[in-house]
C-alpha cells in the first residue's frame, strides 16, 4: 500500500512515512494510491468482533507494514474500558431517530476516536521510516481536536504539542478542557482570528523551510495531529462499518441493505471517512453533508463552485466555524484521478479564495453527496424538540445534522434508514443548551455544567464537571503572523 501527494502522483511513500510526516512536501494531503476493497463475506465475519478488532481489521487494509497483532494491540488499548465510558461508537435509537454516539472517549467529542490511536501510529511510524528526531505536533483546532490531541499526546515519548485555537470560537467548556491541559510537553495558545486563521497558519508554519531548519537544528520534526494527518483520518472510517454492523445487529437494516449516513462537517475529515467506508465496501447509500450558517460545502455541493469569499459566522457549533474545508481535497483527488487539476484548485483558493470544479466533478459529487445547512435558530428549535419528544440531549453540532436529516427526507422522499452522527457530549456546550430547552439566553461559564445538570435531571461526564477545579496553565493571545515565533519560544 503506497501513498502520493494529492497534487504529484510522480513520487510514493510508505504509510508510515505519510502518517510521520502529515502533510506532503508539496503542500498535498497524503492520500493511498489505491483504495483495498472488503467482500461481503469478510464484513459478515466482522459481526461478531467487538470495536477494537473491527477498527484494527479496517486499519489493516491500509496499513500492509504493521502487523495485524499491533494494531489489535494498540486498538485494545486506544479504545479500552478505562479511556471510554462503555462501547466506544453505540448506535442509539431516540424516537424515530438513530444516532452513532462517538463522544464517550476522554474529552467527550468524536475526536478521541482518531486522537486515541494516532498516539500510537505516529511513534511506530516514525521508527518504521527511520525518523530519529522528536515529532512536533502542530494542530489548529476549532475547539475539540485541540483537546483530544492534547490528551492523546501528553506525556507520550519523543513528542510534543502545539495547539492553536481561535480567541472567541470556542466553547467556554472547550477553551477551559485545552487551557489546562496537564503535561510537560504540550501547549496552547490562542490566536487572534477565527479557525482558517489559525488552520492556515499551521499550514505556513509547516510549509516555511526556514522554520523548519529552524526546528529540525532542535531535533524535532514537523508533523500533525489535524486530518490533514492521515493517521487521523484513518481510524475514523472504522465507525462507520461498525455502525453498519450495530444497525444489522439492532435489526434496523438487512445485511446488504444501504444505508445513509448524516454527518455534521465543517472539515469534512468525518463525512470523508464515510466515503471511505462506502469505498472499501460498506454498503452505504447517500452522505448527507450538514452545515451551520458557515454553509460552503452545501454551496460547493449545491453548485460545483467552492467560494470562501463570504461573511463568517460565530455560532452556537462552533466545532464547524470554518470556511477553507481542507479534507476536500483528498474527495477532489480520488473523484478526478488528476493531481494537476486538484493542485490547480487550491491554487486558485490560495489567490482567488475560490475554484470551479467543472459539471462532470459536479455530478460525481452530487451522486455521493447531499447538503443543507441550519441557522442557530433551527438549530435551538431542534435541541428543544428532540428533549421534549425524546427526552434526549443533542449538542448543538448534532443538532444541526438531525435538522438537515429532516430537510434531506422531506426534500427527497428517502425511504433508506439513516444515521445521524453525533459528534459531542451536550454537557460541553452548556450555554446553547440551556438557552435552547429554557429559551433567551444563558451566560456564564463552566458554571453551567451544574446548572443543565439541575434543569435536565442528566448526570455530567466526571471529566467536564472536574473542570470547576482546575487551575489555568495557558494565557494569553497571539496574531497570525506570530504563530511560528511561538513555536520556535515553546522549543526553547
Amino acid at each position: 500500500m503506497k501513498y502520493s501527494s494529492t497534487r504529484d502522483f510522480s513520487k510514493e511513500y510508505s504509510a508510515s512515512e505519510a502518517i510521520a510526516r502529515g502533510l506532503a512536501p508539496d503542500g498535498g494531503l497524503f492520500v493511498p494510491c489505491e483504495l483495498p476493497h472488503i467482500t461481503p463475506l469478510e464484513l459478515a465475519a466482522l459481526a461478531e468482533k467487538n470495536y477494537p478488532m473491527r477498527a484494527a481489521y479496517v486499519m489493516s487494509l491500509f496499513l500492509d507494514e504493521f502487523s495485524i497483532e499491533e494494531l489489535e494491540d494498540y486498538c485494545c488499548k486506544a479504545y479500552s474500558h478505562s479511556r471510554f465510558d462503555g462501547e466506544p461508537a453505540p448506535v442509539v435509537k431516540r424516537g424515530e431517530d438513530l444516532y452513532l454516539e462517538l463522544w464517550h472517549g476522554p474529552t467527550c467529542a468524536f475526536k478521541d476516536m482518531a486522537l486515541q490511536m494516532l498516539p500510537r501510529l505516529l511513534p511506530a511510524s516514525m521508527k518504521k521510516s527511520g525518523q530519529r528526531e522528536k515529532a512536533l505536533i502542530l494542530t489548529a483546532t476549532s475547539g475539540d481536536t485541540g483537546k483530544a490531541a492534547l490528551e492523546g499526546f501528553c506525556d507520550v515519548e519523543d513528542t510534543e504539542i502545539v495547539v492553536f485555537y481561535p480567541e472567541n470560537g470556542v466553547s467556554d467548556v472547550q477553551k477551559l478542557q485545552m487551557t489546562t491541559q496537564r503535561g510537560s510537553n504540550v501547549h496552547v495558545q490562542a490566536v487572534r482570528g477565527n479557525f482558517d486563521d489559525a488552520q492556515n497558519g499551521v499550514k505556513r508554519i509547516l510549509n516555511d523551510p526556514e522554520v523548519a531548519a529552524a526546528v529540525e537544528a532542535r531535533g524535532r520534526r514537523f508533523t500533525s495531529a489535524n486530518s490533514i494527518n492521515w493517521g487521523r483520518l484513518l481510524p475514523q472510517i472504522a465507525y462507520y462499518l461498525s455502525a453498519y454492523l450495530d444497525c444489522v445487529r439492532l435489526g434496523e437494516i438487512k445485511f446488504d441493505d444501504e444505508l445513509n449516513f448524516c454527518v455534521p462537517t465543517g472539515n469534512f475529515g468525518n463525512i470523508l471517512a464515510a466515503y471511505y467506508a462506502k469505498c472499501i465496501g460498506v454498503p452505504i447509500g447517500r452522505l448527507i453533508c450538514a452545515s451551520n450558517a458557515n454553509n460552503v460545502l452545501t454551496d460547493f455541493i449545491l453548485t460545483g463552485k467552492y467560494d470562501r469569499n463570504r461573511a463568517f459566522h460565530t455560532t452556537i457549533s462552533p466545532s464547524m466555524d470554518i470556511l477553507i474545508s481542507s479534507n476536500l481535497e483528498r474527495l477532489l483527488c480520488h473523484l478526478s484521478g488528476d493531481p494537476v487539476k486538484v493542485k490547480g484548485f487550491m491554487d486558485d483558493l490560495n489567490c482567488k479564495g475560490e475554484y470551479l470544479v467543472g459539471s462532470e466533478l459536479k455530478s460525481q459529487i452530487g451522486e455521493l453527496f447531499w447538503a443543507d445547512f441550519c441557522d442557530d435558530a433551527d438549530t435551538k428549535q431542534t435541541i428543544a424538540r428532540v428533549w421534549t419528544e425524546s427526552n434526549y440531549l443533542l449538542d448543538p453540532h448534532t443538532a444541526v445534522a438531525t435538522t438537515v436529516k429532516q430537510k434531506y427526507f422531506t426534500s427527497t422522499g428517502d425511504s433508506r434508514k439513516t444515521v445521524i452522527v453525533s459528534t459531542a457530549n451536550p454537557y460541553k456546550f452548556c450555554s446553547a443548551v440551556i438557552s435552547a430547552i429554557e429559551g433567551g439566553s444563558a451566560s456564564g461559564g463552566v458554571e453551567l455544567i451544574d446548572r443543565l445538570s439541575e434543569l435536565t435531571g442528566t448526570t455530567p461526564p466526571p471529566q467536564l464537571a472536574s473542570l470547576k477545579d482546575a487551575q489555568v496553565r495557558f494565557k494569553g493571545s497571539c496574531s497570525p503572523e506570530d504563530m511560528s515565533q511561538i513555536v520556535l519560544n515553546f522549543l526553547k
